[in-house]
């Protein structure tokens, strides 16, 4: 019965689309029970669409991880209004950036990733990327992207021309 208790405090049902850390925005397909050295445990199965994944989350083990539902309206709106702000670019070494800037994308928090994109958001008359910026970039507007479409039940191409509308504002 304990596992039960686990469970209560932030359950996730079939259907429920959840952010985890490292991958973005996953559905969960079932809770199962799963047999692991000798341990019976529960587990959310949750499908990554986009990656072709599935990942098996302990339901004891859901807030440890990272897991969480997605952003409320507030905290999408927050983050529409982060994208608009002034990017800020620390004069760091690109190296130590791009580490602080993989740590944001992979915390999961919507208003991190609407910072690095942000930060690394490109206008057309602006000096081009370089490889690994764009590789940044692309990965955490896509993270964003995912997020905000299903929080707004859109699709992905309406989603990813909300936030080219906010960051076209950011550089008026």
């Amino acid at each position: 019965m304990t596992k039960k208790t686990a469970n209560d405090n932030k359950s996730f049902k079939q259907g429920d689309f959840i952010v985890y850390p490292a991958h973005g925005v996953g559905q969960v397909t079932g809770v199962e029970k799963d047999t692991v050295a000798g341990f019976d445990i529960e587990v959310y199965v949750v499908t990554f669409e986009q990656d072709k994944m599935t990942l098996r989350v302990p339901t004891a083990k859901a807030d440890v991880s990272g897991m969480r539902p997605l952003s409320s309206d507030r905290i999408v709106k927050d983050a529409m209004k982060t994208l608009k702000g002034k990017a800020q670019v620390k004069r760091t070494m690109w190296s130590r950036r791009a580490q602080e800037y993989e740590a944001k994308i992979n915390s999961g928090d919507l208003i991190m990733i609407a910072e690095v994109v942000r930060d690394l958001h490109r206008a057309e008359d602006q000096p081009e990327q370089s490889y690994s910026e764009r590789q940044l970039y692309e990965s955490a507007l896509d993270r964003m992207v995912r997020e905000l479409a299903a929080v707004e039940n859109i699709e992905h191409d309406k989603a990813r021309e909300m936030l080219s509308v906010s960051l076209a504002k950011k550089a008026a």
